[in-house]
C-alpha cells in the first residue's frame, strides 16, 4: 500500500477517504495520489469559436477551484504528512481512473461511497461500480469518517471453491489482515439453497486455515434464509471494522454469492469494504 490513488469530487465522503488513505499511507510510508477528474461537457453550436472559446474558460475554471480545493484538503487533513501529490484530467471518470491507476503503479485505490445506493453513488451514475468491476488493484470503498488504526475485525466471506483464484484472493487477504494487525472471521454463508451439514463445513473452513497457514482467526458457520441476510447479520453481530470479498470483472460485485447480494451487502452496512477483482 505505498502508492495509494482516491479520485475525489470533494464531496464528504471522498473527504473521508481521503483521510483514511492518509492514515494508511501514513502507517505504509507511502504516499497519496489525489485524482480530480473533470468530464467534458457535450456542446451543441451552429459556430464553432463561440464553443471553443466558452469550452476553455470552463475546464479552466474547474481545473482552478479543483487545485484550490486540493490545498484546502491538504493544508487541514495531511499537514504532517505524508506526501501527497494532486492532479487534475479530463475525459470519462471510469476510463480515467483505470488508466491512471496503471500509469501511476497504483497500490491501492481508497474511494468514497454513500450509504443509500452504495457503489452507485460516486460521482456519476455507475461509475464507482464500474471502478470496482475493473480495477487492476485492490479497492477500499470507504462510507463514513473511520480511523484505519480502528481496524481490528475484518469478515471474510468464503465460498470455499478450490481454485487458483480463491488461493490469490487468501494471500491478499492476509497480507490486508497483516497490515492492519486484525482478526480475520472467516464465514461460510448456509443457506437452503446450498445447504452443507455443519460439521462438513468445518472441517473445510479448518483445512482451508490450515493449508494458508491463517493466524489470529475464527472459523464460521452461519445459517441464514439467503446469502445477503447471512453476512450483514454477522458483521453486524461481530462489529466488524471492514469487510473484504472478491469481484469479477465481468459481473461486478454480484459475482459473489449470486444476483446482486454483495452490491446489497455494501448497501446495508457502514464499515470500509475491500474489494479484489478476480483475474
Amino acid at each position: 500500500m505505498k502508492k495509494i490513488l482516491v479520485p475525489c469530487d470533494f464531496s464528504d465522503s471522498a473527504v473521508q477517504a481521503f483521510k483514511f488513505a492518509v492514515e494508511i499511507a501514513n502507517q505504509s510510508d507511502g504516499e497519496v495520489l489525489l485524482l480530480n477528474i473533470i468530464e467534458i461537457p457535450v456542446m451543441h453550436d451552429t459556430v464553432l469559436m463561440p464553443t471553443l472559446s466558452f469550452e476553455e474558460a470552463f475546464l479552466k475554471d474547474m481545473k482552478a477551484s479543483a487545485e484550490k480545493n486540493f490545498s484546502k484538503m491538504i493544508a487541514k487533513w495531511a499537514k504532517e504528512g505524508p506526501k501527497v501529490r494532486s492532479f487534475v484530467q479530463y475525459g470519462p471518470t471510469s476510463h480515467v481512473i483505470r488508466k491512471f491507476t496503471t500509469e501511476k503503479k497504483i497500490d491501492l485505490l481508497v474511494m468514497g461511497t454513500k450509504g443509500a445506493t452504495g457503489f452507485k453513488e460516486f460521482f456519476v451514475g455507475s461509475n464507482t461500480e464500474k471502478i470496482v468491476r475493473f480495477s487492476p488493484v485492490p479497492v477500499i470503498a470507504v462510507k463514513k469518517s473511520i480511523k484505519a488504526s480502528s481496524i481490528k475485525n475484518i469478515v471474510f466471506p468464503n465460498t470455499l471453491e478450490d481454485s487458483v483464484v480463491q488461493d490469490e484472493l487468501i494471500l491478499k487477504v492476509k497480507e490486508l489482515q497483516a497490515f492492519f494487525k486484525a482478526k480475520l472471521h472467516m464465514i461460510y454463508i448456509n443457506t437452503p439453497a446450498s445447504f452443507r451439514k455443519d460439521s462438513i463445513t468445518r472441517k473445510k473452513l479448518a483445512d482451508f486455515a490450515k493449508r494458508f497457514l491463517l493466524k489470529d482467526f475464527t472459523l464460521n458457520v452461519y445459517n441464514a434464509t439467503d446469502q445477503e441476510t447471512g453476512v450483514t447479520d454477522f458483521v453486524h453481530e461481530v462489529g466488524a471494522d471492514m469487510v473484504a470479498m472478491a469481484t469479477h470483472g465481468r459481473r461486478g460485485l454480484s459475482h459473489f454469492f449470486s444476483g446482486s447480494v454483495a452490491e446489497d451487502i455494501v448497501n446495508h452496512i457502514d464499515c470500509p469494504i475491500w474489494t479484489c477483482v478476480e483475474k
